[in-house]
């Protein structure tokens, strides 16, 4: 059985993105490019109707292409378990009461049990300092957090593993 991944907002703005001028990003969207071509294969990709709705923002055409590429994923629910999780993310002061969408898809991925999340957002989700906070309140809620990391993290070492 392949290891199931929640694939958030960012990853799919980076694959769909134009070119960025900035070094850093653009490494981003490379990686970005080439983790997707691989993670079908070695992984089940879910969503959240979450990731649809934050993708459908912004330029109509950039939103277009968003969507299209998220939406042949399974979609999870945001059950009563998940909402429940992210008010107590945001509740503890693990995420800021602005970052209450970033604390969602922490809360759907633990309660639907899923293995990693994969981002770009170093902001709110994915710096060392969040991902330990956000480990010990998912714990102190009963749920089991899934492994945090970018899709560079989870690819590395891939080759090891066959």
């Amino acid at each position: 059985m392949k290891p199931c991944v929640y694939v958030e907002t960012s990853v799919v703005s980076y694959l769909t993105a134009r070119p960025a001028r900035d070094i850093v990003i653009a490494a981003r969207q490379y990686s970005t490019r080439e983790w997707w071509t691989a993670a079908a294969e070695r992984f089940e990709l879910v969503i959240s109707d979450l990731v649809l709705q934050e993708a459908a923002g912004g330029d109509p055409a950039a939103a277009r292409a968003r969507l299209d590429a998220a939406t042949s994923f399974e979609r999870l629910d945001a059950t009563a378990a998940a909402q429940e999780l992210t008010e107590h993310l945001v509740g503890t002061g693990t995420f800021p009461e602005r970052a209450a969408a970033d604390a969602a898809h922490i809360g759907v991925a633990a309660a639907n049990g899923i293995d990693y999340l994969v981002t770009w957002n170093f902001a709110h989700i994915a710096n060392a300092l969040a991902k330990r906070r956000i480990e010990i309140a998912c714990r102190h809620a009963g749920f089991e957090c899934p492994v945090i990391c970018s899709p560079d993290e989870l690819m590395a070492g891939a080759d090891d593993e066959r």
